[in-house]
């Protein structure tokens, strides 16, 4: 059974809370980890976000997100690599496990999905030394194939491995994967690439659950017990590789989870990690 001091949210699944209201209800709920989205920390403003999640006693697990590397012109490359020194600089502040990067699809008008993986590359090294100086790791988070054109056009662990190896052939720490099982539950090479990612790879973990039928590709994620993946497999292979970090529990689910009162979902997915992780 999966260890319930590992368990942390992953903002998003609560997405109708704030984040003061998010580190509240990891307190009441006993839940002692949470990775934090940028947009609500931006609300929040990230000295007042930093001095809470401390008050709190929290494990900030990750900050999402950076990335979005490719682009359509040198003003588009500039906007991104601008963001994404912030972003560093925001998880260093809130005292971030890694930085999770969504690398970004194809460019705009492109279709040049070689040129945008090189993008991705580029994009990444123009970053690593600013994460490096700031001891904040970068989390490559491949996502699934479904979402190449638009959202990230790695696609596989062994893809985001190759980039980490060939960036950081050290493996000091300062890049690695965040991998979640909604985006490589199907991957036949899974048991491979997780240990080959090993302890210095493995940055984070991202639960949920896929649906039969799915309802939208993106945003019809199923808590934890209610569709196919073999959770615990995954959590085995982890665990057997090396990784010692907490679980977050990832629910993007606009028509579902969302609309539900976030107190009852945070009950709810306790129960499910306890029973079906």
């Amino acid at each position: 059974m999966p260890d319930p001091a590992k368990l942390a949210l992953n903002q998003i699944t609560t997405k109708r809370w704030t984040l003061a209201q998010a580190i509240d209800g990891c307190t009441r709920h006993g839940v002692r980890g949470i990775s934090v989205w940028r947009d609500k920390l931006a609300e929040m403003g990230v000295p007042a976000a930093a001095r809470a999640l401390k008050d709190a006693g929290l494990a900030v697990t990750g900050l999402c997100r950076g990335g979005m590397f490719t682009y359509a012109d040198e003003k588009g490359r500039a906007a991104s690599r601008d963001d994404n020194a912030r972003a560093v600089d925001e998880a260093a502040a809130i005292g971030a496990r890694c930085l999770v990067l969504v690398v970004g699809g194809l460019a705009p008008g492109s279709k040049d999905i070689v040129g945008a993986r090189e993008q991705v590359k580029e994009g990444i090294a123009a970053m690593l030394e600013r994460a490096k100086a700031a001891r904040v790791p970068l989390a490559i988070e491949p996502l699934h194939p479904m979402q190449a054109p638009d959202r990230a056009c790695v696609n596989t662990l062994d893809q985001a491995l190759d980039l980490c190896d060939a960036l950081d052939p050290s493996r000091s720490g300062a890049i690695g994967v965040a991998v979640d099982v909604y985006h490589v539950w199907w991957d036949p090479n899974l048991e491979r690439a997780i240990h080959r990612a090993g302890p210095s790879r493995l940055l984070g973990y991202h639960l949920c659950d896929w649906l039969v039928p799915t309802r939208d590709t993106a945003f019809d994620r199923g808590m934890m017990g209610d569709g196919v993946i073999d959770l615990p497999r995954i959590r085995g292979l982890m665990e057997s590789a090396g990784y010692d970090g907490m679980h977050e529990v990832e629910l993007f689910s606009a028509e579902d989870w969302w609309k539900r009162d976030p107190d009852e979902v945070m009950r709810i997915l306790k129960e499910r990690y306890a029973t079906c992780c």
